[in-house]
């Protein structure tokens, strides 16, 4: 289900601006997202790789733009703002007025007492940077101790959220907005303590493996650092010097059709092809070296010629295995406390308010201490994106008050009739609530924190399966039950398939669900726990090779299933 499992970032070597895992920002900034297994990492660890996107529906996005399809959206529009209109005129005939607002009224009930009680949760998130800052000075040890307290306070908060509502007798907009948030903080505060925690125990581990490369060099056979180093850079050079004349030979053979330039062979024979480490803080891509200077462009390679490896990154050389072994097992931790842009952030420096207040702000549930970043803030970006909330958020009240709170459904009506009446109502409110929060609340917030990764869904329209799907509507939410769910599943218990980890992902976000909709409807049915179980033999229905072939009966059993979901969870919740 989830193909995404990786490893953290080694230190780049020759990278390309044509290779795939480099990407480039429009502004010119250069991303590396490199990934590799590292021998001595006892945690999986799920890369999330974050690089400048825009979503499908934004306006700037070229690619969407030139779609053949593009007029479609024009027409949902259009046609959704004509049934709007229709839907006034015809209640002002009817009723004499245009609109009700009993829901508003509704919805805007102790709204200060609301606005109150979200302050303070936002506010309690503050505790994770102390909280790291102890762990970083070893006042609290992360495994386990700090695990428990983490959990614990994660646990707190959403009993004390849980309680509030009730004790506020709210009704369901507010103790399900509450709600809702609360788990968005809650799954924040989550990833950025554990993955500080991990980074502070891969810190130590790298700082013991150090010590140990320092003893292993202090043998009397090997006669010090300094001449380990002196060993490995002779050992490097000779490697290096046979690369080249090999490499000079093969050229010279293919010259006829080998148009590779010197100055790319020079570049080969600079980094080996055994694989030498330079220093992570002497590869430097500045803006203007990729956008501004006359003399290079984009497809310019950045020359390694230049730079001289560090003397530990020269042990990897060294002729002892060992040695060798274990200073490129340190390299590669020492490479995860380092971010992967251009700013080259290093574990603990990342421990500051102004890096978890960016965080905070930013439109993601996975912490990495870099993101890719814009140069500035649009304020006709903002203006547009605020319009569109404002204009899709009526849409949205006036098919809710004129459409499905009518309809409710009550036990003495027909369950048919009721799953009629509902179904494209709750479409049309599901369409527009997905555009609300996906393509302008969140593509908003990232322009305010200067966030350039704008992917938060991908083309769930054309699901063929309820695990595309799955990874695709909601993708800040896929990335952290990626990342803290399934691949730590994968990692606390080594002997848990895929599989295993798989159902154990689906077993929380389905009691996470029946938990929203009993705080909402004052009901424990676990009609929605079991309905997202469901989809875990559907899923395995799905890949089989007839159903894959067919992606159009694949789409087509998919929204089948979308229709129906919603006004079944109305009826069953509300009538039952």
């Amino acid at each position: 289900m989830f193909p995404f499992i990786t490893h953290p970032p080694r230190p780049p070597t020759a990278m390309k601006p044509d290779d795939k895992s480099a990407n480039y920002a429009a502004e010119g900034t250069l991303y590396v997202s490199k990934t590799f297994r590292s021998k001595s990492a006892k945690r999986l660890h799920a890369l999330i790789t974050f690089k400048p996107r825009k979503s499908h529906f934004d306006m700037t996005n070229e690619s969407s733009g030139s779609n053949e399809f593009r007029g479609f959206f024009t027409l949902f529009w259009m046609s959704l703002f004509l049934f709007t209109l229709q839907t006034f005129v015809s209640s002002l005939e009817i009723k004499g007025y245009a609109l009700s607002f009993a829901f508003a009224t509704m919805f805007s009930r102790d709204a200060v007492a609301l606005a109150l009680s979200d302050a303070v949760l936002v506010l309690a998130t503050a505790i994770c940077v102390p909280f790291t800052k102890a762990i970083n000075r070893g006042w609290i040890k992360y495994y386990w101790i700090g695990v428990v307290i983490q959990h614990g306070f994660q646990t707190f908060v959403l009993a004390a959220v849980i309680t509030w509502t009730y004790h506020r007798q709210w009704p369901w907009v507010q103790s399900g907005f509450l709600t809702l948030h609360s788990l968005v903080m809650i799954m924040k505060m989550h990833s950025y303590i554990s993955m500080n925690g991990y980074l502070h125990d891969v810190s130590q581990r790298s700082q013991r493996l150090f010590a140990h490369l320092r003893s292993l060099t202090e043998d009397p056979s090997i006669g010090g650092w300094d001449k380990a180093c002196f060993d490995a850079k002779t050992k490097f050079d000779l490697d290096s010097s046979q690369d080249a004349k090999a490499d000079t030979e093969v050229l010279i053979i293919n010259s006829a059709s080998d148009s590779q330039p010197a100055n790319g062979l020079r570049r080969r024979w600079s980094v080996g092809s055994s694989g030498t480490v330079v220093e992570l803080d002497a590869i430097v891509v500045e803006e203007n070296s990729l956008s501004s200077d006359s003399s290079s462009s984009p497809s310019t390679p950045v020359d390694l010629c230049s730079l001289t490896p560090t003397p530990i990154s020269t042990l990897v050389h060294h002729p002892s295995q060992v040695i060798a072994s274990v200073a490129q097992e340190f390299l590669e931790l020492d490479a995860e406390l380092v971010s992967t842009g251009t700013e080259q952030v290093k574990y603990p420096q990342n421990l500051t308010w102004k890096n978890f207040c960016n965080y905070m702000l930013i439109p993601t549930l996975v912490y990495e201490m870099e993101y890719p970043r814009t140069d500035r803030i649009r304020p006709e970006y903002v203006f547009e994106k605020t319009v569109a909330f404002m204009g899709s958020f009526a849409l949205l009240y006036t098919v809710t008050e004129s459409f499905i709170i009518p309809l409710t459904p009550s036990p003495d009506q027909s369950f048919i009739r009721s799953l009629l009446d509902l179904a494209l109502p709750f479409m049309i409110s599901y369409l527009l609530l997905f555009y609300i929060i996906f393509e302008c609340i969140c593509n908003a917030f990232a322009e305010l924190s200067y966030f350039a990764d704008r992917q938060f869904y991908e083309d769930w329209w054309n699901s063929t399966s309820w695990d595309e799907f799955s990874r695709k509507w909601n993708k800040p939410v896929h990335q952290f039950l990626l990342r803290h769910v399934y691949a730590s599943s994968l990692a606390a218990y080594p002997s848990l398939s895929r599989t295993g980890a798989m159902f154990v992902t689906f077993l929380l976000s389905a009691a996470v669900h029946e938990l929203v909709m009993v705080i909402v409807t004052r009901k424990l049915r676990l009609y929605l726990f079991f309905m997202q179980l469901v989809q875990i033999p559907l899923i395995m229905v799905s890949r089989a090779p007839v159903i894959k072939r067919n992606k159009l009966v694949g789409n087509i059993v998919f929204w089948l299933g979308l229709y129906a979901g919603f006004p079944l969870l109305c009826v069953a919740y509300v009538a039952y």
